[in-house]
């Protein structure tokens, strides 16, 4: 049963995000991933220009004469959403926890791609599989997928991005495009990442929240670890904790960079604190640049 809090937060999410798509991604999403599937259109005979490396070798010793393959771009692509929804999600230090970010970063992707007649699935996950909705088209579906997001109580804490992108590989048989949703705070993904990589186009969307790089001097207070329960008191005044917890986030986050860069796939990083338009705005642009 859904309540009249969690319909208006639907609502409000679906209409922000909408007037994004349409005022600042209308044809962007399309130019950013247009031509990275494509498929099988017909066999028509060889003509000056054509390349070689598309004849079909079969046709051609069958008819006596060369003939080539023609390919065209998809109609139609599909696009997963792999979000995350450990613990450390649920922070915020500014208006919104990262997990409602992560909401609509899901319905600007997703009614980008309904709008490109594209079609959408979800995969939500913590140390498990949650839950994974197959990917269809529509209207509803998409505002399904925001209200999974916003109102699902997942049973894990800790993170297992491993086993999210196993778990995607093996239940997505053809390409897709992948948007992985996550503040990255996991380790052991490496290998499986490199190996998504190559059979989907997977982009990495990096939840940052500022409270996260920096503690404010509070004097000693109780922090809760949202994945392990674990509690310990902090003197937040102490300079040579705050550098340590600093310097470990600044390794964290080189380490991921490190990763994907390394794997060759992009990465979009996202403050909680700022617009996350711009960076999304300059991912597809970049994109548009490389086709």
């Amino acid at each position: 049963m859904l309540t009249k809090e969690l319909l208006k937060q639907v609502k409000q999410i679906e209409i922000k995000t909408r007037n994004v798509v349409n005022e600042v991604f209308s044809g962007e999403y399309h130019s950013a991933f247009k031509g990275r599937g494509m498929e099988f259109a017909e066999v028509r005979e060889y003509q000056m220009g054509d390349d070689i490396r598309s004849i079909d070798w079969n046709v051609t010793a069958r008819s006596g004469s060369p003939f080539v393959k023609v390919f065209e771009e998809e109609r139609e692509l599909t696009v997963m959403l792999v979000v995350d929804m450990s613990g450390s999600l649920m922070f915020g230090s500014v208006d919104k926890t990262k997990q409602q970010i992560a909401a609509e970063l899901a319905a600007i992707l997703a009614f980008s791609a309904m709008k490109n007649n594209d079609k959408v699935g979800l995969i939500l996950f913590t140390d498990r599989i949650e839950k994974f909705v197959p990917p269809k088209k529509g209207r509803s579906h998409g505002l399904r997928i925001i209200r999974d997001i916003l109102s699902f109580k997942p049973e894990g804490n800790s993170t297992n991005i491993k086993s999210a992108l196993e778990y995607l590989n093996h239940t997505i048989k053809r390409k897709s495009i992948a948007f992985l949703i996550s503040d990255f705070i996991d380790e052991g993904y490496e290998k499986i990442l490199n190996i998504v990589g190559k059979k989907h186009d997977l982009i990495g969307v990096v939840l940052q929240d500022p409270r996260e790089s920096e503690i404010p001097k509070s004097g000693v207070i109780k922090f809760k670890d949202a994945e392990t329960g674990l509690l310990r008191y902090i003197d937040t005044n102490n300079n040579d904790l705050r550098n340590k917890f600093r310097k470990a986030l600044e390794l964290q986050n080189s380490k991921r960079k490190s990763i994907f860069i390394k794997s060759r796939l992009d990465s979009i990083e996202v403050n909680t604190a700022e617009s996350y338009v711009k960076p999304l705005a300059n991912f597809f642009r970049k994109r548009e640049k490389m086709l």
